[in-house]
């Protein structure tokens, strides 16, 4: 038996499988320092209670609801794909193009701006499209904006819709719906640069077994909590068991995350492909959902801990020149990526910057769907994002003008 466990340890299959899991420790080391910093804030009795309650209200009020929702928009993106019946209508009309762009701008996440981005590339969507999807789009912080402040939520994506429709539109009108639309060869080779998932991940991992185990209990208990139900009460348990349970929930999520490899192919791959590229549902929905909260808790902790340490009230910090902060939301949005757009958000959430800011920044920024569009369309990505400030700062000092 000795011999068998010595030949199993020391096989050649098994010493590949400890080189992977060894560069996967050290390509995560961020993830696993997130991790480590977490516990010593969980250890210190000045910052247990901050940190517990940020890691609760994130898992049981963000993470809950950007699992469910990403699980039924990639399903319904593969049924849609598999049918073809979406290229054909979209095929009818510019119009059509830019409206469906900007409605799945208005999607939360950055899955829908994907899609149109590698649409675009293979010359199936007009320029204007592009520009109305990243107009529209808030990325990942509007699931936090969503499930905070419901009606704000709602009216920021709205109006981020509306804006995207009607300023794709003019840009077609302008410039003409084959403005900046790849060549032929062009759209071969980006075609070759879309790499198929399961060169990436081809089998679900801990990761997207966890949330596909999770997803229905976790939102039985956050639909629960957004009725401003007492959950301890409810299920008979001490007072702050709910806490406890959320978040260690959110470690374990985040602990096989650090595991779950140094890729994110949801966010270079189109979405309806999952099928056929063999990366599962569920591991999209993980990796989409484990990246929002780690940005969500670190925004959350910034802000609580800053008003612990602080012992002010940071919105004076912030309102001195209210004009400014539009401005500065504005040009954060032309970041890519959605961590600085979530960091904005919370500060919005907490009364720090007005409703014009936040509305700047929504329409500004493109989430994370600019990496895979400079990728894949350099030119038009940067041209494109470019294009979104325009109707940012229009709206935005708009709005700060006429209703602030």
């Amino acid at each position: 038996m000795q011999e068998n466990i010595r030949k199993w340890f020391w096989a050649p299959h098994s010493f590949e499988r400890y080189l992977r899991l060894c560069k996967r420790l050290v390509i995560n080391r961020a993830r696993f320092l997130f991790l480590a910093v977490l516990i010593v804030l969980c250890l210190s009795d000045n910052t247990r209670a901050v940190t517990l309650n940020v890691l609760s209200d994130a898992y049981w009020q963000v993470s809950s609801y950007v699992a469910a929702t990403l699980a039924l928009f990639y399903t319904v993106s593969v049924k849609l794909d598999r049918k073809d019946k979406l290229a054909a209508i979209l095929g009818k009309s510019p119009v059509y193009q830019v409206g469906f762009a900007s409605v799945l701008g208005g999607v939360p996440g950055c899955g829908g701006a994907i899609i149109v981005i590698t649409q675009f590339v293979k010359g199936r969507l007009s320029f204007g499209s592009v520009v109305a999807v990243l107009t529209a789009t808030m990325g990942d912080a509007a699931f936090l904006l969503l499930s905070a402040d419901p009606s704000s939520g709602i009216f920021v994506l709205a109006l981020s819709v509306m804006v995207g429709l009607l300023y794709g539109l003019l840009i077609d009108q302008l410039c003409g719906v084959d403005f900046m639309k790849p060549r032929a060869e062009q759209q071969n080779q980006n075609k070759n640069n879309i790499h198929p998932a399961h060169e990436l991940s081809a089998a679900m991992q801990p990761e997207g077994r966890f949330w596909e185990a999770m997803l229905w209990p976790t939102m039985v208990i956050a639909v629960l909590g957004s009725f401003q139900v007492d959950l301890d009460g409810f299920f008979k348990f001490q007072e702050g068991t709910m806490t406890w349970i959320g978040a260690t929930a959110l470690f374990v999520a985040m602990f096989l995350w650090a595991l779950g490899g140094d890729t994110e192919p949801s966010r270079l791959l189109d979405a309806p492909d999952s099928e056929k590229s063999g990366l599962p549902i569920f591991q999209r929905v993980a990796q989409e959902t484990n990246f929002v909260t780690c940005w969500v808790v670190l925004s959350f902790l910034l802000f609580e801990l800053g008003m612990l340490w602080a012992q002010t009230d940071l919105t004076l910090l912030f309102t001195e020149v209210p004009s400014l902060m539009v401005l500065l939301a504005v040009v954060v949005g032309l970041l890519p990526g959605c961590g600085p757009q979530i960091i904005v958000t919370t500060l919005f959430i907490n009364g720090l910057i007005p409703m014009s800011a936040q509305l700047g920044n929504a329409i500004s920024n493109d989430g994370d769907a600019l990496f895979p569009a400079i990728v894949l369309a350099p030119k038009a990505a940067i041209v494109a994002t470019l294009y979104t400030t325009l109707p940012a700062l229009a709206v935005a000092y708009g709005f700060y003008t006429f209703f602030e």
